[in-house]
């Protein structure tokens, strides 16, 4: 069987080709470029059995920039050009974790009312309640990001580990047994 980062690291890979015309190749971040965070990411979603456009998501979440990473591979006006490279499903979670107000999300995304859970969309305003299953993909690719962050970058992990480790015990709910083990021993 091919391991998503293999799937992906042919240069035909549309998902690759563009990350690569978008810099992410030459992009300096926490443990290399940003395109070896991208896979690595990527690589974390699949381990937990992550679904194809999950592993996707997570190999292209940064194309729009995120409320905590300012830096944006493509404007939200060529979502299509995106969508084009990754389809549908992948790219409509890659712009709902990008468009994430953290501040008004975070505390109240595992909620056991999903009438309670609000999520604001830090681009347009709009507050609405996510499905279960996008509240689901949504707290594994963060979980996935913040801890392929912590394992590279020992200050990062000094400086976030306790808040993180917090917030996603208080998400175990949405998070897969794998994804709570890796919690558990990066943070724990």
């Amino acid at each position: 069987m091919m391991h998503t980062e293999d799937k992906h690291a042919h240069s035909d890979s549309p998902a690759i080709a563009l990350l690569k015309e978008m810099g992410a190749e030459t992009t300096k971040h926490s443990g290399g470029t940003l395109l070896t965070h991208l896979l690595r990411v990527e690589a974390l979603v699949a381990t937990w059995g992550g679904r194809p456009a999950l592993r996707t998501a997570a190999l292209c979440h940064a194309f729009y920039g995120t409320d905590g990473l300012p830096l944006t591979l493509l404007d939200l006006s060529e979502r299509a050009r995106l969508t084009e490279a990754i389809g549908k499903e992948a790219e409509e979670l890659v712009y709902f974790y990008a468009s994430c107000d953290r501040k008004a999300t975070y505390p109240g995304l595992a909620s056991p009312d999903d009438a309670s859970v609000v999520f604001r969309d830090r681009f347009t305003g709009e507050e609405f309640t996510p499905s279960p299953q996008q509240r689901r993909d949504f707290a594994e690719l963060t979980a996935a990001n913040e801890l392929d962050l912590a394992k590279v970058n020992a200050s990062f992990r000094e400086r976030n580990g306790d808040g993180l480790l917090e917030l996603f015990t208080r998400w175990s709910p949405l998070l897969s047994e794998a994804a709570r083990r890796d919690v558990t021993t990066v943070l724990g």
